[in-house]
């Protein structure tokens, strides 16, 4: 077990698939976060619009 740790910690490979790893959860985080703040900044013209139509299709 140990000669395996130690051949994955030498190995290029896994320090480039952890990389990857970091840099892809970075990515993912931005995207989140880009999105979260579009739908707060449009939730209150969504909101607006649903209660137009609410009043114009006569609701309460």
């Amino acid at each position: 077990m140990l000669n395996h740790l130690l051949r994955l910690y030498r190995d290029d490979q896994a320090a480039t698939a952890v990389e990857y790893a970091v840099l892809l959860a970075l990515i993912l985080m931005a995207v989140i976060s880009a999105i979260s703040a579009v739908g707060n900044s449009t939730h209150g013209i969504w909101a607006n619009d649903a209660n137009q139509i609410d009043t114009a299709v006569g609701g309460s």
